[in-house]
């Protein structure tokens, strides 16, 4: 029997795993490097025809409520796009960073055309799944990419055309897939030139939208070498805090500063260009529209302009009338970075280590690490190693067999390593557990399976891990109280979380803290009050902060927190403020004496103030006060 076109792309396909000279599509070397991946790591076979695999509807409506910004701001380039290409014969996809089919725009005669293919929503295309194509590679390159017919691994895509394009998020990661998929049988390769370059500049326009709305309430330079530039794709882009601090960037910024990420993130914005902060925030408009001049710091001439953060009205906004869950605050740029590379590692199942000082939310930061992980609809388990008693952490960890000793239920009980199975486990202040727990523990994450006391069947676990402690695990591991074997197993990834008086977003926790406590109450702070709290060391920090936040709301009876309702060891001196209540003349008066006292330096000021940057320049220009010339 001759052999068929799919046979005879699969054997072209295994020749290559069998040493041969690449030839035909293999020639190309990304292709030939993707082959290889698919043969040797995810061991796939070219011939095989099973249909590609879908997560299931409940989790794929949870999995894509948690993308809902990203989709909706691609859905209107994904319409665009597709009738930019004329429509029929194209199906217009966009996926999150591993390769699941989230949105598709394809005309609704073709819907069951491509589905045929497997282009179906909740569809995995990673290259592990399907092997070599448009999506799955374009995740592993993180570049524009066409795979064309006979390009692709698996025979029984060789019909398709697919062109993708990555989607960077603004930390540099990648956030999304943007492909083009025709079935065509006349698309040639060359043809996909100009739908390539499409794809490429919807991808950008998604990024550069994205960037935006990402940083909607701070502060933003758009710059560029040439003045035509800024507004447009090509623009660099600075996100910055009102202290001027560097909160993220895009390529292209990177690429006309010259510097690397590592080397902008987190940097003051004068430590980049020839300017001061006051001035550059004096021209921040929330619609800026005249371009100026400013010099970076290695020579480079660029213009720009600066975006302001929108005026926030006075009077809180009240949350929702349900409890809100207890959340994250990564507003620290250095917290963010951490907590991004933690995610990263912990969904290729590299176990990540949180230290820190107690109160420092570390169990916090673990369950935020759960629920932005692709396991966020599995368990998150935690064991607190040092507030059960060591007779009964064995059970409770491991858990036991029915009548395995005095006292046991009759039906026995799963251990916290069993119910974790599928999810995270979160193996809280770790340097308490006993030794001899250590080394089963040990055995249990190497062999990923474990029996429960009484003995019986092992079963095998599926579970990522996150530890915790407070305590210098190297000093324990040097006193022969801890296993050195275990710490190594556990600090694939240390984090260290920085104490609350260290943090740089103390101002957003402390907000998000009484959002929380406040429970739906519109709940304020008075500006001094808001201050003091701020300037407090916090040796019990963020849980001593949010005792003391709770204990506020429940005295509160108007709603107003002021300087008097603190408590007395939080008080610190009161400070003359501006505010709505006192007369025109004599805010201002005061206002400009705080000013002048402190030499019009904006920083120096608003701390006197206990506001932040961004009220006292909205006081300015509520008062008519500008800085005197020099």
């Amino acid at each position: 029997m001759a052999a068929t076109p799919s046979d005879r792309h699969a054997s072209q396909v295994l020749e290559l795993a069998r040493g041969a000279v690449p030839d035909g599509p293999a020639s190309d070397p990304a292709i030939a490097r993707s082959w290889r991946r698919c043969l040797d790591e995810h061991q796939l076979d070219p011939a095989a025809r099973v249909a590609p695999w879908v997560l299931e509807r409940a989790r794929f409506d949870e999995h894509r409520q948690r993308q809902q910004r990203v989709l909706q701001i691609a859905r209107g380039q994904m319409n665009s796009l597709h009738q930019q290409l004329g429509g029929a014969g194209h199906a217009v996809l966009l996926t999150d960073a591993r390769g699941l089919i989230l949105d598709c725009v394809t005309a609704d005669a073709e819907r069951e055309t491509f589905q045929q293919a497997g282009l179906w929503l909740g569809a995995d295309w990673s290259e592990a799944c399907e092997g070599t194509n448009g999506i799955g590679t374009c995740v592993v390159e993180r570049q524009a990419l066409t795979i064309h017919r006979d390009e692709h691994f698996r025979s029984r895509h060789t019909q398709l055309t697919c062109s993708a394009s990555p989607v960077f998020d603004p930390a540099g990661e990648l956030l999304a897939v943007l492909d083009v998929s025709s079935a065509r049988q006349e698309a040639s390769r060359q043809g996909q030139f100009h739908t390539m370059a499409l794809v490429n500049l919807s991808a950008k326009l998604i990024e550069s939208c994205y960037f935006l709305d990402r940083y909607a309430a701070g502060y933003l330079l758009r710059f560029h070498a040439q003045a035509a530039y800024v507004g447009l794709l090509s623009e660099g882009l600075l996100a910055f805090d009102d202290e001027g601090r560097v909160q993220a960037a895009n390529e292209t910024a990177l690429m006309l500063l010259g510097l690397a990420r590592s080397a902008v993130l987190g940097q003051r914005m004068e430590a980049l260009f020839e300017l001061r902060l006051d001035d550059l925030l004096e021209r921040a408009r929330p619609h800026p529209s005249a371009c100026w001049a400013l010099r970076g710091r290695q020579g480079q001439g660029f213009h720009g302009l600066v975006r302001g953060p929108q005026v926030r009205p006075v009077t809180p906004v009240a949350v929702p009338k349900t409890p809100a869950p207890s959340g994250i605050c990564l507003a620290d740029p250095a917290l963010a970075r951490d907590f991004t590379r933690a995610l990263k590692v912990l969904e290729r199942d590299v176990p990540v280590l949180l230290h820190g000082e107690t109160g420092t939310g570390k169990e916090a930061f673990a369950s935020a690490l759960h629920r932005a992980s692709s396991r966020a609809g599995q368990a998150f388990v935690a064991l607190n190693c040092a507030a059960i008693p060591e007779t009964l952490i064995e059970s409770e960890l491991f858990g036991y067999r029915g009548g395995s000793f005095t006292g046991a239920r009759k039906e026995g009980m799963a251990g916290k390593l069993q119910q974790a199975d599928g999810g995270i486990l979160f193996l809280d202040e770790i340097g308490d557990m006993p030794l001899a727990l250590q080394t089963r523990l040990l055995r249990v994450l190497e062999e990923r399976q474990v029996v429960p006391l009484g003995g019986g069947a092992p079963r095998a676990l599926d579970l990522r891990l996150v530890s915790a402690s407070h305590r210098d695990l190297e000093a324990l591991v040097a006193a022969g109280s801890f296993r050195e074997d275990l710490y190594y197993r556990l600090r694939g990834l240390v984090v260290t979380l920085p104490a609350l008086r260290e943090r740089s977003d103390r101002g957003e926790l402390l907000d998000l803290l009484l959002a929380e406590e406040a429970r739906g109450e519109a709940i304020r702070l008075d500006p001094a009050a808001r201050a003091c709290l701020l300037a407090q060391p916090w040796p019990g920090n963020v849980r001593q902060l949010r005792t003391v936040l709770r204990t506020l709301v429940a005295l509160s009876e108007d709603g107003q927190i002021g300087l008097d309702e603190l408590p007395a060891d939080c008080r610190g001196a009161r400070l003359p403020l501006p505010s709505s209540a006192a007369p025109v003349d004599s805010a201002r008066e005061e206002l400009r004496a705080v000013l002048d006292d402190c030499h019009w330096q904006m920083t120096r000021a608003a701390k006197r103030l206990g506001v932040s940057r961004n009220t006292l320049y909205r006081w300015l220009h509520q008062h008519g006060l500008q800085r005197p010339q020099d």
